[in-house]
């Protein structure tokens, strides 16, 4: 079976990024699963993964524009640490989740401090960088009606309710 929209792939990959091609990733256990067409992964690498079969191997890199974005220094904001419980431990590099005035949840991480602000960065930590992936195909298959209404993979390797 070719890898398309409303398959479940499970897969192996390593990911490296910047000059020194530092690892950042990886999964060698054939327990990687994901959706395709849903959004489980960045969209650069789901489209290279489009027609591969079980057993395939490819180096894939992915551009920022279809792997985590452009850096985008208007989603840096500088919050009082008042605003934070007074317990809060700032740990550069955490990432939280702050609603906006409709309610809807966006991810932000901890970029720094300043005089007595906490520094909150709303890029993702790998914006701007391209990524290097280099994947295997551990196996393919159509996915459940379930998985489909949910948008994600269930059972062994996948999400459990």
């Amino acid at each position: 079976m070719k890898i398309a929209p409303n398959t479940v792939v499970a897969m192996n990959y390593q990911l490296r990024v910047g000059e020194e091609d530092e690892v950042i990733d990886e999964s060698s256990d054939g327990q990687f699963f994901f959706l395709v067409g849903h959004e489980n992964i960045v969209p650069g690498l789901e489209s290279e993964l489009l027609d591969l079969v079980k057993g395939d191997k490819r180096v894939i890199s992915v551009s920022p524009e279809q792997g985590y974005g452009v850096r985008d220094e208007s989603k840096v904001i500088a919050l009082p640490r008042t605003a934070l419980p007074k317990d809060f431990v700032v740990e550069i590099g955490l990432p939280l989740e702050l609603e906006d005035q409709q309610g809807n949840a966006f991810p932000v991480w901890i970029a720094g401090t300043h005089d007595s602000d906490v520094v909150l960065d709303g890029n993702h930590p790998l914006a701007d960088e391209t990524l290097h992936f280099t994947i295997e195909v551990m196996d393919v298959r159509a996915a459940s009606e379930e998985e489909l209404t949910h948008g994600h993979v269930h059972g062994p390797g996948g999400h459990h309710h």
